[in-house]
């Protein structure tokens, strides 16, 4: 879905971030209010390379949308420590791509749609790294991202404010997985759990 598609739905995918938010939601940020949501929505639509897809049935069911990460690294700007060096080249190279949110109308039959929002948007691009940020204190939705394979790289504190995030990256294939095996070793075991 190209940016002009995903304004014309804002609305609409306000209501699914209210919506799921009543759940345990998937997705990087769902603690804040609707407006709070639209803005970010309409920030993530002007930034390049913008990207979303949506699940629908006989209304929308879910979406997910990012951003390609600029090879010069801001995105990693507030990483606490030193990011390893195959993420730096990763990036550097232009592979790595953030999904900002994930958001899913709770739904009794159909448990597994953002993990397949997920890896639809991941795999319509070049990308060989996924990569997020989740609140600490989501312990539902940290859970569900460490089942599908994401692996937690540390803290990102983001200089707009005192917030503090925990940086998840999805390897994608085998040679990524390769490249970054061990690597989030030392997070994990900082990771309360």
């Amino acid at each position: 879905m190209n940016r002009w598609l995903a304004q014309d739905l804002g609305e609409e995918l306000a209501d699914l971030y209210v919506d799921s938010r009543e759940t345990s939601a998937v997705g990087a940020y769902h603690n804040r209010s609707r407006q709070d949501f639209l803005n970010r929505l309409t920030g993530d639509i002007r930034r390049s390379g913008f990207a979303m897809v949506i699940a629908e049935t006989d209304r929308l069911a879910g979406c997910a949308f990012g951003v390609p990460v600029a090879s010069d690294g801001t995105w990693w700007l507030g990483f606490d420590g030193a990011l390893p060096q195959s993420i730096e080249q990763l990036t550097a190279s232009g592979g790595v791509f953030a999904i900002t949110s994930v958001l899913v109308r709770p739904h009794p039959r159909d448990q597994d749609v953002a993990r397949r929002l997920q890896e639809r948007l991941l795999s319509g691009h070049q990308a060989s790294l996924g990569a997020t940020l989740a609140d600490p204190g989501d312990h539902p939705t940290l859970t569900s991202l460490r089942s599908w394979g994401w692996l937690d790289m540390g803290e990102v504190w983001r200089p707009t404010g005192p917030t503090m995030f925990r940086a998840l990256v999805l390897p994608l294939g085998e040679r990524t997985t390769a490249r970054l095996e061990g690597v989030a070793h030392g997070a994990w075991t900082r990771w309360p759990g």
